[in-house]
């Protein structure tokens, strides 16, 4: 009876967790700095649903992937870490795939409201630290179809 009980409020518990219907559509990305191209495969958040949900309840993330979240049309967007529990790097991009600003190792659980304090029209989350690591800053472009420009070039020397 009590391992009954324990799995019923274990599914219950289960089951009172968001959970996305479908899987989101898995794109590659690049990011193109002064002296290089990164390459990274990001899910796409675009519908509320996904947009709210994001990175929560992962316990890792590979160094190569993301989350990109698409904002079209473009607004100020207030990103929070309530219910992630890795450290994140937000990037806020413009519509032209240009970085604007860079929220670096953001706390997990953390309820603080980041936004760059302009409208973008995506947020890249990356693994905490990821940008320092590889030198990604702010004017910096991110390549993706949803800029219009998906042809990553290594930057001339």
């Amino acid at each position: 009876m009590k391992r009954i009980l324990l799995s019923a409020f274990a599914a219950l518990t289960l089951s009172a967790l968001p959970a996305l219907a479908d899987p989101m559509e898995v794109t590659p990305l690049s990011i193109v700095t002064n002296d290089a191209v990164h390459e990274f495969s990001v899910e796409v958040a675009n519908d509320s649903e996904e947009i709210s949900f994001g990175l929560m309840e992962r316990e890792s993330m590979d160094a190569d992937k993301g989350m990109l979240f698409d904002f079209n049309p473009p607004r100020e967007p207030g990103m929070y870490m309530k219910n992630t529990l890795i450290p994140l790097d937000m990037l806020f991009i413009a519509e032209d795939g240009y970085v604007e600003m860079i929220a670096r190792n953001t706390v997990p659980g953390s309820l603080r409201t980041i936004s760059p304090g302009v409208p973008v029209r995506a947020v890249l989350e990356l693994n905490g630290g990821l940008a320092a690591e590889l030198g990604i800053l702010p004017g910096d472009t991110v390549q993706h179809p949803l800029f219009g420009n998906t042809v990553a070039e290594t930057p001339a020397e």
